[in-house]
């Protein structure tokens, strides 16, 4: 009787001793989750910082490079759908405001490939590095001129500061829009805008690389207005 008592007790305590180690093992994941957790945060806080960083210094490039703010024209309407208009590129938005979510798509792609565990806040922070760093090239006047002369933008002189913002936002729409919708379907929405630009405007990022790089005589044809 009394062997079977003890083995009870000690049946119980060992039951006890379970229970407590199992509390202590998940109050210390709790405890690390919580610190991995803010440190998380504060690493995030400082990719926006420096996403804001980048931005304003693209600002700054801008201006000295002699970009407007806005429409010389004085339009004030948000958008401008007319590609052929002293007002592309000038408003908040405009057709090639998509190429600049296809932008983003790709960066998203191409960061998520060469660096899979960096951070997504700092991978956001190359993209928009990436972006910002075109915008100022674009506007600079070797870019401009040689839109004008190899592709359609004949009347093309630079974004004003405002579109050029906004081609930032778009591109880091982009990319959010392909980590939420992973390879397959944000390659499909890639490929269902690339169609839409090109039968809407006779353009789209893919012929927009091809002609800026190696233009082709029969493409621009076929683009120009008939």
């Amino acid at each position: 009787m009394r062997s079977s008592r003890s083995l009870r007790d000690t049946a119980f305590r060992i039951n006890q001793s379970h229970a407590k180690f199992s509390r202590d093992v998940k109050k210390n994941q709790l405890n690390y989750q919580t610190k991995t957790s803010f440190s998380n945060n504060a690493a995030d806080h400082r990719a926006w910082i420096a996403i804001s960083c980048v931005v304003a210094a693209a600002v700054v490039v801008l201006n000295i490079e002699g970009r407007r703010w806005w429409c010389p024209a004085g339009d004030l309407s948000p958008w401008s759908w007319d590609i052929w208009s002293q007002h592309n590129s000038k408003h908040l938005v405009d057709p090639y405001s998509f190429t600049h979510i296809l932008h983003g798509v790709l960066e998203y792609w191409l960061l998520s490939l060469l660096f899979p565990r960096l951070k997504l806040a700092w991978r956001l922070f190359l993209a928009v590095l990436i972006e910002s760093s075109w915008e100022v090239a674009e506007n600079s006047s070797y870019v401009i001129n040689r839109y004008r002369e190899e592709t359609i933008s004949l009347a093309y002189f630079g974004d004003s500061i405002i579109n050029s913002l906004s081609d930032i936002v778009c591109c880091s729409t982009g990319f959010a829009i392909a980590y939420k919708l992973r390879f397959w379907r944000s390659l499909a929405l890639f490929l269902i805008t690339e169609t839409v630009l090109i039968f809407w405007i006779h353009d789209s990022l893919i012929i927009n690389i091809i002609m800026l790089l190696y233009p082709i005589e029969a493409i621009k044809h076929w683009q120009m207005p008939q």
